[in-house]
């Protein structure tokens, strides 16, 4: 199997595909203060633990939006490009947007953050997982350390 496999391109498009669902909706002010919304709503209606989100200014919408825009536009680029190359750049990618939710999660933010936790470290093993063992396979055989 070689680095851009079948298998591999699946999943770096998949995870494109599951990222462009999650992110378009944050990718302008209006749509992301109903996302907002509906979060801060989730977590009252289930008393989950940490703070609920607080009402978001223009300010925090704006950058808000911008994540939103960025992880958009990235996906859109996986999509019709899906390769190792851009999944391994995504994986590095989760692993770093874990550490936020890790980080914001210790500092007491809303425990409905844990669901898009979970999913990001889903993603980012699979997408890792799948490109990391197809780079072990060299001419049909399992390539040994150099």
């Amino acid at each position: 199997m070689n680095p851009d496999s079948s298998l591999s391109r699946r999943v770096v498009l998949a995870s494109a595909l599951y990222d462009l669902v999650v992110t378009l909706p944050f990718a302008t002010p209006w749509t992301a203060d109903v996302v907002l919304s509906g979060i801060r709503q989730v977590h009252h209606a289930l008393s989950v633990g940490g703070d609920a989100l607080p009402v978001f200014t223009p300010t925090h919408l704006f950058f808000v939006a911008l994540f939103g825009t960025i992880v958009s536009v990235w996906s859109v680029v996986r999509i019709l490009r899906p390769s190792a190359f851009h999944g391994a750049f995504d994986t590095v990618g989760r692993a770093l947007f874990s550490s936020w939710m890790v980080f914001a999660l210790a500092h007491g933010a809303t425990r409905v953050l844990v669901v898009f936790l979970v999913l990001e470290l889903a993603w980012m093993f699979a997408q890792g997982g799948v490109i990391l063992g197809t780079r072990r396979w060299r001419d049909g055989s399992l390539a040994t350390a150099r």
